[in-house]
């Protein structure tokens, strides 16, 4: 394998962390719209449709013909889905330890 290709397939695995951050991000995004919308099916609906369309685009320009460029593209976007939900994750408040009283205003 050459470095080009080396460099190839490393940057079809970002195009993927790019396109799965693109894909999920959106879908938090419409998720949090969408709830306080009069009209939420429109939300997902429309986001459904554009998140899809961009993520199949993407896949198909990447990939360019080659397996390897769609397969290491398609791990990034699943690494990004791990990202997202990570970072998109409510806060948990800490465990009380024994005998502890919690104090909200």
């Amino acid at each position: 394998m050459t470095m080009n290709e080396t460099l190839t397939l490393a940057l079809a695995g970002l195009a993927g962390i790019f396109l799965g951050a693109l894909f999920f991000g959106g879908l938090w995004w419409t998720v949090r719209k969408a709830v306080t919308s009069p009209r939420p099916v429109l939300w997902f609906l429309g986001s459904m449709v554009l998140r899809m369309g961009l993520t199949l685009a993407g896949f198909y320009f990447v990939a360019d013909g080659h397996w390897q460029r769609l397969l290491l593209c398609i791990v990034g976007f699943a690494l990004a889905r791990l990202l997202v939900t990570r970072l998109t994750r409510p806060q948990e408040k800490p465990a009380l330890l024994p005998g502890e009283a919690r104090h909200e205003a």
